[in-house]
């Protein structure tokens, strides 16, 4: 259940994020609305990861999972491009999560 809750604060994160240009700088109320509440959503599912998962996995999985989907994201809706240096960048941050997960013994 706690992989679940660190799933839905992945989602959360990426969600609020991916809705930073869309509020325009908070100008733009509804936007600016569900994008604090997906900031606060995120943390929320973040509390009830961290009671079975140690929080330096919980935390290296929910960055490093969000800052790729978010990249690929950008990609899709921004037509934001990465250069290939970054894109290597990405695959060892996916890889290091999968790393960092399968070896910790964390898993409940």
């Amino acid at each position: 259940m706690a992989y679940l809750y660190l799933a839905g604060a992945i989602v959360f994160e990426v969600t609020g994020t991916m809705l930073l240009p869309v509020s325009q700088n908070f100008t733009r109320l509804l936007p600016s609305v569900v994008l604090i509440a997906a900031y606060s959503t995120s943390f929320y599912f973040l509390t009830f990861a961290i009671r079975d998962i140690p929080i330096a996995i919980v935390y290296a999985s929910w960055a490093g999972l969000g800052v790729f989907l978010v990249a690929l994201l950008s990609l899709m809706f921004y037509d934001q491009a990465l250069p290939w240096q970054a894109i290597i960048g990405l695959v060892l941050i996916v890889s290091g999560v999968v790393l960092v997960n399968s070896y910790s013994g964390a898993h409940p």
